[in-house]
């Protein structure tokens, strides 16, 4: 089931209150700058592991044609 547009009015509400409106645009910018660090963090992370495939992928087939 996905949350409705009641839901989310219910959270951005509670979020209000707990933190104050003028946190909000704060909390906002820093959920967005982490996100992008681990976006940042997987694609490095991913070309690594790749380039470790390939590293023992062609080892294997030097040993083999050896």
């Amino acid at each position: 089931m996905r949350p409705g547009l009641w839901q989310f009015l219910i959270v951005v509400l509670i979020i209000a209150l707990v933190f104050g409106a003028k946190k909000i645009p704060e909390i906002a910018r820093a959920i967005g700058r982490s996100s992008g660090e681990f976006k940042k963090g997987l694609k490095e992370g991913n070309a690594e592991a790749e380039a470790k495939a390939k590293e023992i992928k062609d080892a294997i087939q030097d040993d083999f044609n050896a």
